[in-house]
């Protein structure tokens, strides 16, 4: 093997969670910053918490909004298909 190609490890390296809860991992980064980890995240809290990152829970729930009402709808229906059948039926 080649050597001195590797990076240095760090085998106590600060992790900082945008909840505010920090711990140490090894790696190759001086520090890491998250934005979710294991005390936020909703997979081991149980709790359901929506990260909105940038808006985009609120327009996925625009666009779901806009969509609903179109699915509601009835079908169409040709006006020449309805007016032929009833002249079929008056003759």
């Amino acid at each position: 093997m080649k050597k001195d190609i590797h990076p240095a490890y760090n085998p106590k390296t600060p992790v900082k969670c945008a909840c505010g809860n920090s711990f140490t991992v090894g790696s190759t980064a001086k520090s890491i910053e998250v934005e979710i980890c294991s005390k936020c995240h909703p997979f081991y809290t149980g709790k359901q918490m929506l990260v909105d990152t940038a808006g985009r829970v609120e327009r996925f729930r625009a666009r779901k909004e806009k969509v609903a009402p179109k699915a509601e709808k009835k079908p169409r229906v040709k006006k020449m298909k309805v007016e032929k059948k009833i002249a079929a039926k008056h003759k």
